[in-house]
Parts: structure tokens; C-alpha cells; sequence
């Protein structure tokens, strides 16, 4: 029953000219699947000895969203963490991003053997910057992917994607 609903709403959203986006919320075995992360940023834990920010995935925090834990999700998380929402509570928590950055979106996700490819559109270049920002941006991204099952490695295009 699930693979009908997933194939109409593909030929659907193949009908209407866009990317065919899904949350799905069971794995084959019709069990709940648990729910995916978004990882944003929190530089005080983040720091080293003296205090200084060091721009690592130390800071990464991870924030549940109800998207589904499944391959057919990776484009759903991808574009939530680029929405760059949190909560209040999650902002008094120190919790931050950079996220929405103007003109950003993701165009396409391909997994092939393990490989994530991401491309974006990023027509302002808004994921250029300091050394410091783009390493946050790229972790951010990277690490809310690789939670995916079969997703071993994350790319980006085009290449000059996050370059400082």
C-alpha cells in the first residue's frame, strides 16, 4: 500500500513540474521510523581552552524534527535545516545558525553507493565567507545528511559551494 501512495505521489509531483519531496513515516517493515535530526550550532560548546571559538563540529547540536529517519527523506531534512527555524526555547538555549541564507535552496539529492551528491542553487553566493562560517555551514549540512541510512559520504555542487 505505501509503495502505491509513494508511486502516485511521484507521478504527481512529476506532473506538476516540481521535486518530488516525501515524508514518509514507516520503513518497509510498516514500523514507525524514528525521526530525523537537525544539526545546528552552539558556540559555547564549542571552544577550546582559552575560550576561543574554534569552528568544529563540536558545535553541532542535534534538534529532532518530525521528518521520518528514512533514505526518502534526506531532501525534506536538507531543506528544513535550510529554513534555519528554531524555537524559542532552542534560541535561549544558545542554539544558532545562519540558515536561511537568501537565494540558497537545494535543487537535487542523488545516494548513489553511499555518495551523497547535493546541489545547490545559490545564485548570490550566500555559502561563501570567512574560513570559520563556511566549516559551520558545511558541518551543519554534512552531518544532518550522513544520520540517513547508506549515506557514508556527502558532496556538493557545484564545487564552489561553502569556500572561504
Amino acid at each position: 500500500m505505501s509503495r502505491l501512495l509513494i508511486a502516485a505521489a511521484a507521478l504527481v509531483a512529476i506532473g506538476l513540474g516540481v521535486g518530488a519531496w516525501f515524508i514518509l513515516g514507516s520503513d518497509d517493515d510498516g514500523e514507525e521510523a524514528p525521526s530525523a535530526v537537525l544539526y545546528f550550532y552552539k558556540p559555547e560548546q564549542d571552544k577550546d581552552a582559552s575560550g576561543n571559538v574554534l569552528c568544529s563540529a563540536k558545535g553541532l547540536v542535534a534538534v529532532e524534527r518530525d521528518v521520518p529517519l528514512l533514505p526518502a527523506n534526506i531532501s525534506t531534512a536538507i531543506a528544513l535545516l535550510l529554513k534555519g527555524e528554531l524555537t524559542a526555547a532552542e534560541r535561549a538555549a544558545g542554539i544558532t545558525t545562519e540558515f536561511p541564507l537568501p537565494g540558497v535552496a537545494l535543487r537535487d539529492s542523488r545516494l548513489d553507493g553511499g555518495r551523497l551528491t547535493l546541489t545547490f542553487a545559490d545564485p548570490e553566493n550566500r555559502t561563501s565567507g570567512g574560513s570559520c562560517r563556511v566549516a559551520v555551514l558545511w558541518a551543519q549540512i554534512e552531518a544532518t545528511a550522513k544520520q540517513f541510512p547508506g549515506v557514508t559520504e556527502v558532496r556538493f555542487s557545484p564545487e564552489e559551494l561553502f569556500q572561504p
